[in-house]
């Protein structure tokens, strides 16, 4: 049993660990090179969504695909005024192509071209250091979570969405990320309000997180693809990372965010 547990232990570090040094550095690299990340992987976030909520629909689906990612680099170009109605545009497309599940897809499209272009643009306006934070901030989410779940156990978090989560890895989630907080209070001039934040953004990804679960256990999948050896999809990597990023880019709309000094 105990071996059965860490089955997929070493294919998820293994692809995990490719994910990571190519985000950090297309991240490091920035400008169109992590612009033309956003858009790749917004594009195929679309993919799945499409195949997961109409399965026969795969033609529509690559279209899909194609659309979202050209949305999220024209919507870089364009002044601001154009910005909301270019990735809401795609979404809308695939409410006249698609035949079921219409709100659903239309909803998730507009989460995943909005935390795409806003990722690509958060790294050009504040640079590369707060964008590795937020990332660490979601990865150490998981990473703890994952294990404190599964050698901790206990109380399910919210075991009709989300079976295997337990309150062990949601708290353990929140204490890693605010511990991601007090590194980069090391050496940034931020306030020390940072490790609150951080904890704050673990709880939008595990919400992030179970947004996705409830959507595959509508559709009655497992995961929303197979692209990713040991994680399934995209959209099953990086659906914390989008409710993380979509609260940190409100936060940033009201607050200001210090500059990086080493």
């Amino acid at each position: 049993m105990a071996s059965a547990r860490w089955e997929d232990l070493k294919t998820r570090l293994t692809s995990g660990l490719l994910m990571a040094v190519a985000g950090v550095a297309l991240i490091w690299a920035g400008g169109p090179w992590f612009a033309a990340l956003a858009a790749l992987v917004s594009g195929l976030m679309l993919w799945e969504l499409s195949r997961m909520t109409n399965p026969d629909a795969r033609a529509a689906a690559v279209q899909l695909a194609l659309l979202g990612g050209a949305a999220v680099l024209l919507a870089r170009a364009l002044p601001g005024v154009y910005v909301l109605p270019l990735l809401v545009a795609p979404a809308l497309v695939g409410v006249s192509l698609l035949k079921q599940n219409r709100m659903i897809f239309a909803a998730y499209a507009v989460v995943i071209l909005l935390a795409g272009y806003g990722l690509s643009m958060f790294r050009d306006n504040y640079g590369m250091v707060w964008l590795i934070w937020l990332v660490l901030v979601v990865i150490a989410t998981d990473i703890f979570g994952y294990f404190a779940g599964r050698m901790i156990g206990g109380p399910k978090f919210w075991p009709a969405i989300s079976p295997k989560k337990t309150w062990s890895g949601t708290i353990a989630g929140w204490i890693a990320a605010a511990l991601v907080g007090v590194a980069f209070l090391q050496f940034t001039n931020a306030g020390l309000t940072l490790p609150v934040i951080s904890a704050a953004l673990s709880l939008a990804s595990q919400m992030g997180d179970i947004a996705e679960s409830a959507v595959k256990r509508r559709m009655g999948v497992k995961d929303s693809s197979a692209l990713i050896p040991g994680h399934g999809g995209l959209f099953d990597r990086f659906d914390g990372l989008l409710g993380a990023a979509l609260v940190m880019l409100i936060v940033s709309q009201f607050v200001v965010i210090p500059e990086v000094r080493f």
